[in-house]
């Protein structure tokens, strides 16, 4: 796109507030320079936080809010306060179009919630999904979806995830033909429900389609590399995030502990520093923060609630991407591509 990239940013979302938002929006501008932001939340604590980052002062319009999604709100009353609070006040502007995309670090369920009915799904969409890009030991990321949006799914979802999977990949991976792959108990053709296997059926034959399908991924395989996209319903998909987590979480606690445990560990510890720092890079998730909400009529994007000024910088740099690469219009071509080559009646 031509025109400047607009980015929303609900200044109150995520553990803390405005001051790292701010400050992630204000390290965004340095790596891109043509981006501009919305801020929405309470106006004199933003503007106590713009006095540190002065060079962003004349990219940011601000919107005064008065209310604030807790993360303890359920959706339901998020939904009943989308016009007052700063979450939501952000998803109008995608809406309206003063804004091409909206980051928070604020409650995914609500957010969610929110965005689904303000925006709806682009057509031909039955359900929106989160997606995210984890570690691998490969050459890039892997993108993964659903994350949790969608705790049950059936084979049209399934197929619909991995077009909107693949349109991501293209874009933030840079690949002209992503590796798509389902998530399940086994890599045997046979093996799986049957959701799973007649959305393998289907896309198996999708050789139309910008992508490359790979059959079947078990869990043990998703940080190899092996695949640039991996598709699962939302309840497997965010069991499996939160174990890739906690196991990131683990490894480097153990790494700390066994270093600590004796004097000749601290030594060996100083000798492997620049191989530690690596490890640390990689496994941190402020590194591979932004959470897409694909299938949706406007671009937003969940930061980590716990995410830090890069993490937030990531993030935006997420959404600035995905608007510049106009991936909506990218997903409405491949689901074109889906209907036209009639998809079978058992994958509806």
């Amino acid at each position: 796109m031509s025109e400047t990239p607009r980015i929303a940013i609900d200044a109150m979302g995520g553990d803390s507030g405005p001051a790292v938002m701010i400050a992630g929006a204000a390290l965004a501008r340095k790596e891109r320079e043509d981006l501009a932001f919305i801020l929405f939340g309470d106006e004199e604590a933003i503007r106590a936080e713009l006095i540190r980052h002065p060079a962003l002062a004349s990219a940011v319009e601000i919107v005064h809010c008065t209310d604030v999604i807790a993360g303890t709100d359920k959706p339901s009353q998020a939904i009943r306060r989308a016009k007052t609070s700063s979450m939501g006040r952000a998803i109008a502007a995608v809406k309206d179009g003063t804004a091409h995309a909206m980051v928070s670090g604020g409650n995914t369920g609500a957010m969610m919630a929110m965005a689904k009915l303000a925006l709806r799904t682009l057509p031909g969409i039955d359900r929106p999904a989160l997606a995210a890009l984890l570690p691998t030991l490969g050459d890039n990321d892997v993108v993964m979806l659903d994350l949790g949006a969608n705790t049950e799914c059936d084979t049209r979802n399934l197929i619909e995830f991995a077009v909107m999977g693949a349109a991501y990949a293209r874009v933030v991976l840079e690949l002209d033909r992503p590796r798509v792959q389902l998530l399940n108990i086994g890599t045997e053709e046979l093996k799986g429900t049957d959701e799973l296997k007649a959305a393998a059926a289907v896309l198996r034959d999708a050789d139309y389609l910008h992508m490359r399908f790979d059959g079947f991924i078990e869990g043990d395989k998703l940080s190899r590399g092996g695949a640039d996209v991996v598709v699962t319903d939302g309840f497997s998909g965010n069991i499996a995030l939160k174990t890739v987590e906690g196991t990131a979480r683990f490894v480097t606690d153990l790494i700390k502990r066994a270093f600590a445990s004796s004097l000749r560990s601290k030594f060996g510890f100083l000798v492997s520093r620049p191989a530690t720092r690596l490890l640390r890079h990689h496994l941190d998730p402020n590194n591979h923060n932004g959470a897409v909400f694909l299938g949706l009529g406007g671009l937003v994007v969940k930061s980590h609630g716990s995410a830090n000024d890069i993490g937030v910088a990531n993030a935006i740099g997420v959404a600035a991407r995905m608007v510049s690469a106009d991936i909506t219009r990218r997903i409405g071509e491949d689901l074109a591509n889906i209907s036209a080559h009639n998809v079978p009646a058992a994958a509806q």
